[in-house]
């Protein structure tokens, strides 16, 4: 299926309103709107996060997993923009537990060459690091965005565990690209209330 977008305007949002994947109109400050467009927001700082790591030979891994991550990420955007009830699984695509899986296993692989965590690491010392949690506390947002809607509306388990275990991975391939770049992880410094 190709979709054409020969005309980006539409003047519908002047009024502060939408159209969700179904046709309703809804307003823009409605948990939905927020739910997809934060998870939006997410993809374009992975964006920038790819954007800087792509360069590096050596992290044409982690890039790999981020162009995945992207689609993953705009699957669940056009999920989130459908109600629940209306929602084809079959046809449409959606994150599953084997995304889910699969992040994990990239955050286990990562942590065999990291060292244990015996301190908060503040985010720094490298601006792919600073970027990469970036994306992890915009990726919480999402899923805070995300649990507020489904208070109201029914969303998969899944869309949610899956952004849960994002947010982690970014986490952990903030430290690992600490260690490749070969900068120290910056701790917070506890020793002032000692």
């Amino acid at each position: 299926m190709t979709i054409r977008l020969s005309k980006i305007y539409t003047k519908v949002g002047d009024k502060g309103s939408t159209l969700i994947a179904t046709g309703e109109k809804l307003l823009k400050s409605n948990v939905r709107i927020e739910a997809y467009g934060t998870v939006d927001e997410l993809n374009a700082v992975v964006g920038v996060l790819r954007d800087t790591l792509a360069p590096e030979p050596k992290l044409a891994d982690i890039v790999k997993s981020l162009i995945q991550i992207q689609n993953e990420l705009f699957d669940i955007g056009g999920e989130l923009s459908v109600p629940l009830d209306v929602l084809n699984v079959s046809v449409q695509q959606v994150v599953s537990m084997a995304d889910v899986e699969r992040l994990e296993r990239e955050m286990d692989t990562f942590n065999e060459s990291l060292p244990p965590l015996e301190n908060f690491v503040l985010p720094g010392g490298h601006i792919a690091n600073s970027t990469c949690h970036l994306a992890r506390t915009v990726c919480r947002r999402a899923e805070r965005a995300v649990v507020r809607m489904s208070e109201q509306d029914a969303v998969r388990d899944e869309v949610r565990i899956y952004l849960n275990r994002l947010s982690d991975w970014f986490f952990v391939v903030s430290r690992e690209l600490s260690r490749r770049f070969g900068v120290p992880e910056a701790l917070w410094a506890q020793n002032k209330k000692q």
